[in-house]
């Protein structure tokens, strides 16, 4: 009976718009690709809609190598596609390739990724699925704080995997013995990300080549043993997507039940081209302890006006209406940036939790003059701490030790920026170029105090 009445709620509200005067019903596909998030999807995909339509319970899956300890923003776009599924009462399988990250995807690199050691590449998986975990646990409670509690669904279930759970117990002559035989290499070369590392000057490796493969298998490991069947990934992975979708079929033969489906979502960029991700040098890390809730509103609050309607889309789940509305007031006075503050707020309580993107407001205004009040020590350590930017200090160390450790930098560096006139410190913003030992006199109730250096980088110490 309950598994009835939540396939109903699913049914009502699956693309529901929030907010909206007039309770307006729409295909989530339509709604995806109307946020930007949905590129590619395979055929035949009037299927996937009508299940979904019918409230159906799919099932999907997105994996992540640990090729670093944190998922970055990039990352983040196809997990949105699965927490749009999750809140209304999908499940969702994410992924942490544990076992595919020994062997490296060539899809969107030019040259092979270094060989990472064993014990690092664990440690990024374990980190990676607490940040998913954590991921979708936010996504939910900022949901339910955005949607009116009448529109809302049942969540789904989050079923974290590291695909070495099964490929450790592979053996090389029975897989090419079972499966060899249904892949077929003149589609494996015919690849987008090995076709054109073949005509690069450093080539492609076995172990990159056969990637696709193993990916492949993931997709119908998880389709046979979990009922998985959609897979979601960039622009990029749509050749390896295929791939699986492919391998699916040839085992699998009839499909009438339920046939696999891949979707991919674009490729992160600005209005100028700018990509995201690590390879591209501005990669911005979700995890709180690389990229504080403060670093990530910094980000968001200076989006140019060109991306703001995109990344709202993207990274929120504001209803399309109050976006509309949003970027008219925005428009109204375009030098309050009233839009990308929204924006900064929004993307910080996703993924850091609810109230920290406020926090992480009010500790900007704090920091750059645009807040007419004054705070004691003890509020601006909790906001501080909230915003994940206090750090703590001894009193009696020379001013270049402690630009040296904030800046984690040379002595020599942190003499240069106070000789420089780089240095600012207090409410007041008062310019140093000695190196003062005795900073009291900016302190904020003898405990905490504001230091400047340069145009851009604020900091916050709390003396202990």
């Amino acid at each position: 009976m309950l598994a009835q009445v939540l396939k109903v709620r699913r049914l009502l509200n699956f693309g529901c718009r929030w907010n909206s005067s007039l309770f307006v019903q729409e295909s989530l596909l339509d709604a995806l690709k109307e946020r930007g998030l949905l590129q590619h999807i395979s055929e035949p995909k009037q299927i996937l809609d009508r299940q979904i339509r019918n409230g159906d319970r799919i099932k999907l899956y997105c994996g992540v190598d640990p090729t670093a300890q944190s998922l970055h923003l990039g990352n983040l776009i196809p997990f949105m596609i699965l927490l749009h599924f999750y809140v209304r009462g999908h499940d969702v399988v994410p992924l942490v390739g544990g076992a595919t990250g020994m062997v490296g995807d060539p899809s969107g690199r030019s040259t092979e990724r270094k060989e990472m050691a064993l014990s690092a590449r664990r440690e990024n998986v374990a980190k990676i699925s607490g940040q998913l975990s954590t991921f979708f646990e936010n996504g939910w409670k900022y949901y339910q704080s955005r949607v009116p509690k009448e529109l809302q669904n049942e969540r789904g279930s989050v079923i974290n995997t590291d695909n070495y759970e099964w490929w450790k117990d592979v053996n090389m002559l029975e897989f090419l013995s079972k499966y060899g035989r249904h892949i077929r290499v003149q589609s494996m070369l015919s690849r987008d990300s090995v076709s054109s590392r073949l005509k690069s000057q450093d080539g492609l490796g076995f172990n990159e080549f056969t990637y696709q493969i193993l990916q492949a298998f993931d997709f119908y490991h998880l389709y046979k043993t979990k009922g998985v069947s959609v897979q979601v990934g960039g622009t990029d992975q749509w050749g390896n997507i295929t791939a699986g979708i492919d391998l699916i079929k040839r085992l699998e033969g009839n499909q009438d039940k339920q046939p696999a489906f891949g979707m991919t979502v674009p490729l992160l960029t600005t209005s100028t081209g700018e990509k995201f991700g690590k390879s591209a040098g501005n990669a911005l890390f979700i995890d709180s302890k690389i990229n504080s809730s403060f670093q990530i509103y910094q980000f968001f609050v200076n989006t140019n006006d060109e991306d703001i309607t995109k990344f709202l889309k993207m990274f929120t789940m504001l209803s399309m209406p109050s976006i509309v509305s949003i970027i008219k007031e925005h428009q109204l006075q375009p030098q309050l940036r009233l839009a990308q503050r929204r924006l900064a707020t929004e993307v910080v309580d996703l993924i850091h939790g609810i109230g920290c993107g406020h926090d992480a407001e009010i500790a900007s205004d704090i920091l750059f003059g645009n807040i007419n009040r004054s705070f004691s020590a003890a509020e601006l350590i909790r906001i501080f701490q909230n915003a994940r930017i206090l750090q703590q200090s001894s009193l009696g160390i020379p001013l270049s030790e402690l630009v040296m450790k904030l800046l984690d930098s040379s002595k020599a560096e942190a003499k240069r920026k106070l000789a420089q006139g780089s240095i600012y410190l207090g409410i007041s913003k008062t310019k140093v170029i000695d190196d003062l030992i005795d900073l009291n006199p900016y302190l904020i109730d003898e405990k905490v105090l504001i230091i400047r250096i340069g145009k851009r980088r604020c900091h916050i110490v709390e003396f202990k």
